[in-house]
């Protein structure tokens, strides 16, 4: 009986020990998928003056974007979407927003939270001389997975799903030629699942949202999930990129 005590104080001592490793490891997944959310609750405020100046600096006037053709493209996270297409020579703009859906005014809180039916969508502003549609359509499949279905990498939801607009009979024949082109590659282990939609309405989001990347580089979220993104489709079109937007 001497000699179980301690064997049983033993046990008692590791199972405390157990189940702190088990609290600890608790704790840390929170916090990684906290900070590996596109839909971290985030605020004007939270960004520091300086940085709200700079995303009220990044959308071109009006006036200038009139000139330039438009394409909209909705893959996860509208950050890393943005950061995307921002880095391509002829993109002269592109604009975080929301599309997809039937609800007029759409805010963060609503679309990241999944109470409502519209995706978050970049606008890209481009000049055809430069880069064409048949180009930015290759840019926006080989930054993401195609094949993942409501979401890309941690953003899961309707609200991440994947949707190319087409804004006429043109963009979407070139859509679905590409489509066909990659299903038949055998580049993928599962069909394409992006949505193919007819372009109807597009809500800018809020400007601390505005090249969100570029200006919060130091993020939890833009460090794990956004700029590794962008690194990734970057070594796959090299020719592409904007030597100032090499990541």
């Amino acid at each position: 009986m001497f000699t179980l005590q301690p064997i049983q104080r033993q046990g008692v001592y590791t199972k405390k020990i157990i189940m702190k490793l088990i609290v600890s490891l608790s704790v840390m997944m929170l916090v990684f998928l906290t900070l590996a959310s596109c839909a971290q609750k985030t605020s004007d405020k939270s960004l520091g003056a300086s940085s709200q100046q700079k995303g009220k600096q990044a959308i071109l006037p009006p006036a200038d974007l009139e000139k330039l053709s438009e394409a909209t493209f909705a893959s996860g996270c509208f950050w890393c979407v943005e950061a995307v297409f921002e880095s391509v020579k002829g993109v002269k703009e592109a604009v975080s927003g929301y599309a997809g859906g039937t609800e007029a005014n759409p805010n963060y809180e609503q679309v990241g939270g999944g109470s409502t039916s519209h995706s978050e969508a970049v606008e890209v502003y481009y000049d055809p001389a430069v880069v064409s549609y048949e180009t930015l359509l290759k840019v926006y499949f080989a930054s993401m997975d195609p094949t993942q279905v409501n979401g890309q990498g941690p953003d899961r939801g309707r609200q991440y799903r994947s949707i190319l607009f087409y804004r006429n009979e043109t963009e979407k024949a070139a859509i679905d030629k590409y489509i066909k082109q990659l299903n038949s590659s055998g580049k993928y282990n599962a069909p394409i699942s992006v949505e193919v939609a007819a372009y109807d309405k597009f809500w800018d989001a809020e400007k601390y949202h505005q090249n969100y990347v570029v200006i919060n580089p130091d993020a939890g979220y833009v460090r794990g999930e956004s700029i590794p993104r962008v690194k990734r489709f970057q070594a796959q079109m090299p020719e592409l990129i904007k030597p100032e937007r090499k990541f």
